[in-house]
């Protein structure tokens, strides 16, 4: 797995550490622990499935989709964050 840039650097994490080994727990089936790994996971995959039918589906138009979906993804992304560097520490 690729090394955080900014927990090498700064010794923090940040707002996309867990990212990689949700998804590698995502193929091997074990979505709760994804989930517990990085919560943004899901609206993440469905953020880049609407990426990839915006770019297939011409005739449709993914952009308000898009946008809420990546508004949806950055504060789960934050709130977690904040629970994480915060209250669990």
């Amino acid at each position: 797995m690729l090394p955080c840039l900014n927990k090498s650097i700064f010794g923090i994490d940040c707002l996309g550490c867990g990212t990689q080994r949700a998804i590698v727990l995502i193929g091997q089936g074990e979505f709760v622990k994804a989930f517990y790994m990085f919560p943004a996971i899901y609206t993440l995959l469905l953020f880049f499935a609407a990426v990839i039918l915006n770019f297939i589906d011409l005739s449709r138009n993914y952009h308000k989709i898009m946008i809420g979906l990546a508004i949806t993804n950055a504060f789960i992304m934050v709130a977690s964050y904040i629970l994480k560097m915060f209250f669990l520490t």
